[in-house]
């Protein structure tokens, strides 16, 4: 049994989330406030962050960089053809670089942004930093996300998949990061339409239909997040 400590809104917990499903892994869900640094979170991840998975009573593995190889390690052999990390080392490297790249670029400069001000600070006391959203980091991830949608349209237009010609952890990345900012109305579909077909592809896929299907209380989500034509 595999235990996953996640919040709904974390782009990484969300990514490690498709990545169970892709590989048909069974998972219980156990939802966690990281700022809340509860004693019994803090025992299995010092740092506090989610996602953090635990198989049986094994030690925690933690952050969905160590999450993603060890389930490829674990599961992605047994799974053939839909192991999500390709065979050829350059393609491995690539699958790599945009998983680095939205789980880092991408969620520091647009997504996390929209994620801790919309969502986060509405959830948390003020004594834990809630209240208002900052607008000036609205602002600065909404002239951010442009620079990445054209990225991800060349790819897109380029190629199968974002990393070749299989889907890989790199689309799921991608994918887990826009489905956050798609709930709150943020990405910007009309201006990329590559990248618009490239997320009906995988929002459309079995493992998404858990995500599409989560609501945050008193915050309904934009008519986008659950149309699969939009």
């Amino acid at each position: 049994m595999l235990t996953l400590y996640h919040h709904p809104f974390s782009p990484a917990s969300r990514f490690i989330r498709l990545v169970l499903a892709e590989y048909g892994a069974k998972v219980e869900l156990v939802a966690e406030r990281p700022w809340e640094r509860r004693r019994g979170f803090l025992m299995l991840n010092a740092a506090g962050t989610v996602p953090v998975l635990q198989e049986y009573e094994g030690p925690p593995i933690c952050g969905a960089y160590a999450i993603m190889e060890y389930l490829d390690e674990t599961r992605g052999y047994a799974v053939g053809d839909r192991r999500l990390m390709p065979d050829h080392p350059e393609a491995r490297a690539e699958t790599r670089r945009l998983v680095d790249w939205a789980l880092n670029k991408l969620d520091g400069e647009v997504v996390g942004p929209f994620v801790r001000e919309r969502i986060y600070k509405q959830e948390m006391p003020a004594s834990m930093g809630g209240g208002s959203p900052d607008s000036a980091s609205l602002r600065a991830a909404r002239a951010n996300i442009g620079h990445h949608l054209r990225y991800f349209g060349y790819l897109a237009a380029a190629r199968n998949w974002l990393a070749g010609e299989k889907l890989t952890f790199a689309d799921l990345a991608v994918a887990a990061e826009l489905s956050c900012a798609d709930y709150l109305g943020e990405v910007t579909w009309a201006e990329e339409e590559n990248v618009k077909a490239w997320y009906a592809r995988v929002k459309s896929r079995p493992s998404f239909r858990p995500l599409l299907s989560e609501k945050m209380l008193g915050m309904p989500p934009a008519p986008s997040y659950a149309d699969l034509d939009f």
